[in-house]
């Protein structure tokens, strides 16, 4: 069964590595047009590459993208090049640990500004085109941690809960006019920034450091290890599909069961 119709079009922010990279690479296996975004000619066109190394079958169109999109002149820039995007996925993120006391207002207003207002500025761009094509889908990429706000990164787990407002809430806006929106929370995850910290650890044996990661920082988790970026990317192309026409309003759990809660 196809998950997409013809000539779907999709903006992933954020997509040059990690989830974001996924998810791309799962559009585009799907069949479907992507656009490529990064800040860098350089790493666009080689996640542009790599995409397709990694789906050689795939009929879909892969088109780059080199730009901000925390920037809202980008983001103008990107809807003049590409008012036909139907699929827009959010995933443009910040993350790193301060302990409260010593978090600034710029930390705030930094994460803020990119995992917030980056997906609030595409969304509101593109939600009038939406609703008059009369299909469409919009995913934020929010966190396991906007439950579990992680205490050496309150102001990233505030960040992570607000996406899941501002997609509940946006969601009611497109009643009844086939515009599906949801939120996508990945739990602990091994994408290139985790890969990056072991090897920073000098040698450390990953097995070994999965394993206390599991037993001391995330002991909810029940897979007990990372998911993939992969794992995401299904999850959100699906989310993406003709075949989630009913899901809306969502907050959509890929945690491996961090979250310790069955709603």
């Amino acid at each position: 069964m196809k998950l997409f119709g013809p000539n779907r079009k999709s903006i992933v922010s954020g997509s040059t590595k990690g989830i974001g990279f996924a998810i791309a690479s799962a559009l585009y296996g799907a069949g479907i047009t992507v656009i490529v975004n990064g800040r860098g000619e350089d790493g666009v066109g080689g996640a542009i590459e790599r995409i397709k190394y990694l789906n050689p079958d795939s009929n879909g169109q892969l088109i780059g993208f080199v730009g901000d999109l925390v920037d809202a002149k980008e983001v103008d820039r990107l809807y003049e090049s590409h008012p036909d995007a139907e699929i827009i996925v959010n995933n443009i993120g910040l993350y790193g640990a301060v302990d409260f006391d010593k978090s600034t207002d710029k930390d705030w207003f930094d994460i803020f500004d990119a995992n917030v207002m980056s997906g609030v500025r595409l969304s509101r761009k593109y939600a009038p085109a939406l609703r008059r094509t009369g299909w469409g889908r919009i995913v934020f990429i929010s966190s396991e941690s906007a439950i579990n706000v992680p205490v050496e990164m309150i102001h990233y787990g505030f960040s992570k809960t607000a996406q899941l407002a501002i997609s509940r809430g946006l969601a009611e806006t497109f009643a009844g006019t086939g515009v599906t929106v949801n939120s996508v929370l990945p739990g602990p995850t091994f994408t290139d920034g985790v890969q990056e910290f072991v090897a920073s650890l000098g040698g450390a044996n990953f097995d070994e450091f999965t394993e206390e990661y599991f037993r001391s920082v995330r002991p909810t988790s029940i897979i007990k290890r990372f998911s993939s970026p992969e794992e995401v990317g299904n999850v959100v192309a699906f989310v993406c599909s003709e075949l989630a026409s009913s899901i809306t309003g969502a907050a959509i759990r890929v945690d491996g069961g961090a979250v310790k809660s069955c709603f």
